[in-house]
This record gives C-alpha cells, structure tokens and sequence, in this order.
C-alpha cells in the first residue's frame, strides 16, 4: 500500500487503486499513438498489482506505523509464481506484460540465488515464447510494456504525492520510444503533460483514499479492521493541455 502521512494521522491508498488509476490514464492515451492491443494492456495496467493484499499478512513497520510499500521486502517467489498463473487466465498479451514487469521489478534478484535465477531464466523464455506466438516483433512488445511502466509511473507520482510546485517540471519517463514526458503543475492546480500525449485535451482521473487517525497500531488486526473502518475520499487531479 502507499503511506503519506497527513498532519491528521495517515492516508492510505491500495496498491490495486493505484493500479486502476493507471489504467484510467492508459485510456486517455492518443488513439493514434497507443501500443497494440490497447484493451488487453489496459487490463495488464489494471492488475498488474493484484498480488498486493492489505488485508492480509503483515503491514506494519517494527514502530507500528502502516508499512508503505518502498519499505516492504521482496514478494517471496511462490507469491510470484502464483501471480504468473493468474495472468495467464486473461491472455498471452497480459502474461507477457506481467512477465516482463516482474522481471524489471525483481531484476537485482537474479544472483541472489538458484532458485531466483531459475524463476527469472523461466520468465524471460515464456515471454520469447509468448511474443513469437502473438506474431510481435521484440520492439512492439517493449513499446507496449514501456507504455505500461509509464502511466504505472505517473499514477505512482500522483498518489506518493511527488508533483513539483512552483510549476516545476518532473520527468515522468523516457522508455516509449525515447521520448521524454515531463509532468508539471500549471497555475490554476491543473496538470500537463509535456509533449502532450493524450487524446483529449483536458480530462480528470481519480482514485479513493482511506484515512486513519491513530499514528500506530498494536498488531496487523487493528490495521486491518481501522482501514475497513476508516473514512474514504476521492483524489482528483485534473490534466489539461498548454497552449
């Protein structure tokens, strides 16, 4: 889960919010510029974090305090595994844009052990596998995943709450066929995107927001039954193009 702390106690947003609001920003997407099969990658954006589960296991750090997810530890391989096969029910195309993120994610895994390098060895040769069955080229298939890192990416900078101010620019990529995206906050709290890489000229996303009062929490129990409690609020963020 993603952990800002407000001056009120803390605001949690799921990993699988985050997710949805990356599909969301997928859709905006230029019709004339998206990778092939648009329908299917926005579905591999929407779970591409279904593993994450804030209700279940261990969530908090040794203080007590919600655990974010930059302080987590690596997702165990069975987890991993299980993920893969999950994917593989809606398709080659989402399991290969699974594969290929969960290779990008745990890539400093690959000498830690035999077993890492077996499972990653594994995910690399599915993937060939895959492409050569769908009849893509190596570039489109990386185009499409880079397409999906770079709105995971910006819905990450939207919720880790990391948008500049004083009309700064922030880079939100550079992986879609080496174009760079710089995210920047206008006068009037709108955002753009520049170059401006979406179909409509203004538009607005938004995820929900769990708050929680309490600073700390005596065990995983009390975390889970304050989020199922706890007041929810809609972020908006509104894009629009500069002339």
């Amino acid at each position: 889960m993603i952990v800002n702390l407000t001056r009120n106690g803390w605001e949690i947003i799921y990993h699988r919010a985050h997710a949805l609001l990356a599909a969301n920003i997928a859709g905006q997407w230029r019709r004339s510029k998206t990778p092939l099969r648009l329908y299917e990658t926005i579905a591999a954006i929407s779970h591409h974090d279904d593993l994450e589960r804030e209700w279940e296991g261990d969530h908090l750090t040794p203080a007590g305090a919600p655990l974010d997810f930059t302080l987590g530890t690596e997702s165990s391989l069975e987890k991993l595994q299980q993920h893969m096969a999950d994917a593989c029910y809606r398709g080659r195309w989402v399991a290969l844009l699974t594969s290929k993120h969960i290779c990008f994610l745990n890539q400093n895994q690959w000498e830690t052990s035999q077993e890492w390098k077996d499972f990653l060895n594994q995910q690399l040769q599915l993937q060939e596998q895959w492409r050569q069955e769908l009849n893509l080229t190596s570039e489109e298939a990386e185009e499409a995943y880079q397409f999906m890192r770079w709105c995971d990416r910006l819905s990450l900078i939207l919720v880790q709450q990391q948008i500049p101010d004083a009309g700064r620019a922030l880079e939100i990529t550079s992986g879609i066929k080496g174009q760079r995206y710089d995210l920047r906050q206008v006068t009037d709290g709108q955002l753009t995107v520049e170059p401006w890489p979406f179909e409509k000229d203004q538009f607005m996303v938004s995820v929900e927001a769990s708050y929680l009062p309490d600073l700390k929490y005596d065990s995983n129990e009390a975390l889970v039954k304050a989020l199922q409690n706890a007041e929810i609020k809609v972020l908006e963020w509104t894009f629009a193009e500069q002339s």
